[in-house]
């Protein structure tokens, strides 16, 4: 299916990676039917309006910054990648796994279900890079960041900061199927996926679930806390999960986080409805453990996508607390724009159920300038050591500098 998808400019695969609990294995749209491009001020009323024919499928994105009123601000800064603040389209064809089962949604299911089985496998291209990667600052610039961060904290200013650094290539030439492929082999995660706009390729890799909503109820499940995965038994993987399980620095970012999901749902949900369903949950994925708290809430249909967007987005763990002044701080430190990035990939269902991702550990990059990205950054709190918040953005990034390095040898 995959080998069928390349013949297409904009397609959407989202994979689960066989993690369970998750309501379809794969769902893949591919063709545009329709589509709608978000960008500046007008970005939520333009969705509204696309929103409006009923009982079709969506699948598409949204940037980090794009306007929905939580204090985004235009500073200048550029995402080379450039992806759109905002992009949905509705299918021509659509296919999901769901319970063993294989749908196929289009014209002529039959036919392209004997197409799939046919599909030749195509060699994939080797990887290019005339640059080497590097980051975008230096470690001694990050640690020195880092302390200034600090600094608004002790002043209080904020709580916690989520502050991000960019690795990037500018002459890079990659077949983005097959860095999928290696990515979802070494590092598979539940909200996984291959997302392609004409020349802007996202390949995700990401653990973080940002919104679900199944009929009134919304759920999200924040992550904060991280640490590395070295055991190789039973014994030292379990005293691992109780090492990041027990960090108090990892705690008190989980429950400053919750704290803000749950404000950001209270504004619209039921009033008494949100709940914290699990807090400090230790997750086990094949690089690292995560710290994931599940928090819900009850709406009353018809709750608008505009709605839930200004409440929500961007997502509390990519930002920190208080949010509008925390993004004020990730404007002024962080050297770009993240575009994507913390964004968010997802699809919606034709009766109004959603389910987003938080676009992380995610290699982004553009064919046509090849210019390649990738991102990692942290929670800062007035706990943080700086060195260790350096080694954390480091360990994000382990898999995405793997699978570059397995086929560049860098």
């Amino acid at each position: 299916m995959l080998n069928w998808l390349r013949r297409f400019n904009t397609f959407c695969f989202l994979d689960s990676c066989g993690f369970p609990d998750q309501q379809f294995d794969f769902v893949a749209g591919a063709g545009v039917k329709r589509r709608v491009v978000l960008a500046g001020t007008g970005a939520l009323d333009a969705f509204e309006e696309f929103l409006q024919k009923k009982d079709t499928w969506l699948l598409g994105h949204w940037n980090y910054e794009l306007e929905t009123g939580a204090g985004q601000h235009r500073s200048g800064k550029v995402d080379a990648v450039g992806f759109p603040d905002g992009f949905f389209f509705e299918p021509e064809w659509l296919l999901y796994v769901k319970e063993n089962r294989l749908y196929i949604e289009g014209e002529d299911p039959e036919r392209l279900f004997n197409e799939l089985l046919k599909e030749p496998v195509t060699p994939a291209l080797p990887l290019q890079l005339q640059q080497p990667v590097r980051c975008r600052v230096s470690k001694e610039t990050y640690l020195e960041t880092i302390r200034q961060l600090q600094a608004h904290i002790h002043r209080g200013d904020c709580y916690e900061i989520n502050y991000c650094v960019e690795f990037f290539s500018e002459a890079a030439r990659m077949d983005p199927f097959d860095v999928y492929h290696q990515l979802a082999e070494r590092s598979p995660n539940p909200f996984s996926g291959l997302y392609r706009v004409n020349d802007q390729w996202l390949i995700c890799a990401s653990p973080e679930r940002f919104l679900k909503k199944t009929g009134p109820r919304l759920i999200s499940q924040p992550i904060k806390g991280t640490l590395s995965r070295t055991g190789t038994d039973t014994a030292s993987l379990h005293a691992e999960r109780r090492q990041l399980a027990n960090s108090n620095k990892d705690r008190a970012e989980n429950v400053m986080v919750v704290d803000l999901v749950r404000n950001d749902l209270s504004r619209i949900c039921r009033e008494g409805s949100v709940q914290v369903d699990k807090l400090f949950g230790i997750y086990s994925f094949a690089q690292v453990h995560q710290m994931i708290s599940t928090v819900s809430g009850m709406v009353d249909d018809p709750v608008s996508m505009s709605g839930i967007l200004k409440a929500t987005f961007p997502m509390g763990s990519m930002t920190g607390a208080p949010k509008v002044r925390v993004m004020q701080l990730i404007d002024r430190y962080e050297k770009n724009a993240r575009g994507i990035f913390s964004g968010a990939l997802g699809y919606i269902q034709p009766n109004g159920d959603f389910d987003f991702n938080v676009v992380i550990r995610s290699l982004m990059y553009n064919a046509q300038s090849g210019y390649l990205s990738y991102k990692a950054g942290s929670g800062i709190t007035i706990y943080s050591e700086p060195e260790l918040e350096w080694e954390e953005c480091l360990l994000k990034a382990k898999a995405i500098e793997a699978v570059l390095g397995g086929l560049q040898g860098i």
